[in-house]
């Protein structure tokens, strides 16, 4: 914990008001160790009953996880507002930085055009009681959907796909409940679930998806929600298979207490063939986000799904946030009517996977084994992420740890393909082939 922070407090509420305090004020940033709680407490004067409840309070709140010998830190995206600059340090001046999980912005659909057609076109301004789920963008989900063989359902909008997730959670879960994320996974998502006050339960993953064992385990140990990435997981690469999603149906076939949700975020990036799970429970929910094909700043997802389910979720909505603007939903229909951004995308799908295929190659040649099926990442397995970082820094590069995405699985290191140039497939495999196998040290002699 940073020397300059004082925590205070002599009650559970007023310990955990002030470490929350910090976290904003970005004097504890994200990853800062809280002291010990016996520490804590003698330096208090309070009992270590006081500070673990305290400690308890923000666990359940989402802002700090405890990981057994590590001790307590304040997590990697707390859920309250902090100075923006504290949520991710910039990387080191002179690194090369592939460690964003950001496609490459010269490859989106430009949006100029399009926004101006539809300024050209604008009519009457929409009212509240005219808003909400265009139907000709319904009509036009349902047809990219089918083509998938996503089944048909209820279909409503969401702002992206980390907001169905959450409505999804939300609308079925309490918190306490267990959810099955796979592990590695989406480090907001794991950020999310403790945010919601729910138990992540973590199911290992393979180039095919979540492992059948796995989601056995997790189901035996009382989840009431699965959540499995379709294609490009994030941080593996990992895409769903036709016989891995056989497997998964028959297993999750009558299972009517648990909600699956499926997340095809890469969507029309994903040069891999989409297996959805959808339908394999009665309560089930598939998303698919814009924002990668066509740009971080489009936060809008198609959510289909059974009847009950997206009743609630757009029940929900409808009393709060209300409905997804009608001008972005204009703009996402014209993108997917565009025959020229159309072609952008699928030159944008093709340049990822010959980023990625050139990496995994080159590091299978310095016998390597790393893991991309699809996406715009590379997951390499490491034995210490720390020393890795720390020698993939002394050569000018930059990724990302694969603690950020683990809950219990082995370590690993988050490789970014987008902003990664032909030349320099070859420097980077040498590089990340020192950080994995680092050249033993000089040893004293007489």
């Amino acid at each position: 914990m940073s020397a300059r922070y004082q925590v205070t407090g002599t009650t559970a509420v007023e310990i955990s008001a002030s470490i929350e305090s910090g976290i904003r004020a970005a004097a504890l940033p994200p990853g800062a160790a809280l002291p010990p709680v016996r520490a804590l407490a003698a330096e208090l004067a309070v009992s270590p009953a006081t500070v673990a409840r305290a400690y308890q309070e923000l666990r359940q709140r989402g802002l700090v996880v405890t990981a057994g010998r590590h001790g307590t830190r304040v997590r990697p995206r707390p859920p309250v507002a902090a100075r923006r600059s504290a949520l991710r340090p910039p990387p080191a001046p002179g690194l090369r930085d592939l460690s964003t999980g950001e496609p490459d912005a010269t490859l989106l659909p430009p949006l100029g055009p399009h926004l101006a057609t539809l300024a050209a076109a604008a009519g009457a301004p929409v009212s509240y009681s005219g808003a909400g789920v265009l139907p000709e963008l319904v009509e036009a989900a349902r047809a990219r959907l089918a083509a998938d063989g996503v089944p048909a359902g209820e279909l409503t909008i969401t702002g992206g796909a980390l907001d169905g997730i959450e409505r999804l959670l939300g609308a079925h879960l309490r918190p306490g409940d267990a959810v099955a994320v796979e592990d590695p996974g989406w480090a907001n998502l794991l950020d999310l679930v403790a945010a919601l006050g729910l138990r992540p339960i973590g199911v290992p993953v393979d180039d095919d998806g979540p492992l059948v064992a796995g989601v056995r385990s997790a189901l035996a140990a009382g989840a009431r929600a699965l959540v499995v990435t379709s294609r490009a997981q994030n941080p593996t690469g990992a895409a769903v298979s036709a016989h891995r999603a056989g497997e998964l149906r028959e297993l999750l076939a009558g299972r009517p207490d648990l909600l699956l949700i499926e997340d095809d975020h890469a969507a029309e990036l994903a040069r891999v063939p989409l297996h959805p799970l959808a339908g394999a429970t009665p309560t089930w929910a598939f998303l698919r986000s814009v924002s990668k094909p066509f740009g971080p700043d489009l936060r809008l997802a198609v959510l289909v799904g059974d009847e009950t389910t997206v009743a609630r979720v757009a029940g929900r909505a409808r009393v709060g946030a209300g409905w997804v603007s009608t001008v972005l939903q204009r703009l996402v229909l014209a993108l997917w009517r565009d025959p020229a951004v159309t072609e952008l995308v699928d030159r944008a799908a093709g340049s990822y996977e010959r980023r990625r295929g050139a990496l995994l190659a080159a590091l299978a040649r310095r016998g390597l084994a790393a893991h991309g099926r699809s996406g715009i990442n590379v997951w390499l397995p490491v034995p210490d992420e720390t020393s890795a970082l720390t020698t993939l820094r002394d050569a000018g590069w930059t990724v990302a740890p694969g603690a950020l995405y683990r809950i219990a699985g082995p370590p690993g290191l988050r490789i970014t393909v987008s902003r990664l140039a032909d030349g320099d497939v070859e420097p980077l495999a040498d590089a990340l082939a020192d950080a994995v196998r680092p050249a033993p040290g000089v040893g004293f002699t007489a």
